[in-house]
């Protein structure tokens, strides 16, 4: 299979994370909005993590989500969250007749975390990995109802176990956790319906104190 996508992502950042393009979302990215995903990659270019902020840990509160809002929140990527109530019509065969009802909370608040034009972006580090139910429903909400046209998710990569375990906190980032394990099979079995999607992986090398054999561990 062409992996033509890998070409309009920088070399540098296939050294930082592991990237999964699902139903063309760096095609659409590249060519349909271009300033987003210049943000995106300009984003993930400048991201970085200390194994302090590791170490800190705190789930999504921690430090490292912190990092990605204080680059996108300043260039116009707000938490967006949808809700619906749903109108239904019955049309009466041979008559004129239509009944109506309302199906209140159809969409009932659904949340991502950064939202710009019709591009979302979710950061997962650290939360429990039903978490990753959540957020492919709200993107595939947003997808069907027209909101966006692709999104990103970023998590951890299992690369980055090793690194939990040479500091002494493999507990903390257990495998019932976000992660990339947890999540790529949940978007093979099309939970989130077809939304395109660009998954990211942190690795060790987007952590700026580590040495190189750790790096490469």
């Amino acid at each position: 299979m062409s992996n033509h996508w890998q070409r309009q992502i920088p070399q540098k950042l296939f050294d930082k994370y592991e990237m999964y393009n699902f139903n063309h979302a760096v095609e659409i990215l590249s060519s349909a909005y271009t300033e987003e995903y210049s943000e995106i990659i300009s984003a993930l270019d400048v991201f970085s993590l200390s194994t302090a902020d590791i170490i800190a840990g705190g789930g999504n509160e921690s430090a490292i989500p912190k990092k990605l809002s204080a680059y996108l929140h300043p260039l116009d990527w707000q938490e967006v969250k949808i809700t619906g109530d749903l109108l239904v019509k019955l049309h009466h065969r041979n008559s004129s007749n239509i009944t109506e009802f309302t199906i209140q909370d159809f969409i009932d608040g659904h949340n991502i975390d950064y939202v710009k034009n019709r591009v979302a972006i979710d950061m997962e580090w650290n939360s429990k990995d039903q978490t990753f139910d959540r957020d492919l429903y709200a993107f595939r909400t947003f997808y069907e109802c027209n909101i966006i046209s692709c999104g990103a998710i970023i998590t951890r990569s299992e690369q980055l176990n090793p690194i939990f375990t040479k500091l002494g906190i493999r507990q903390k980032y257990g495998a019932s956790t976000t992660w990339m394990g947890k999540l790529l099979p949940r978007i093979s079995s099309g939970r989130h319906g077809g939304c395109p999607l660009l998954v990211i992986g942190i690795t060790p090398a987007a952590i700026t104190d580590l040495e190189v054999d750790d790096v490469r561990a």
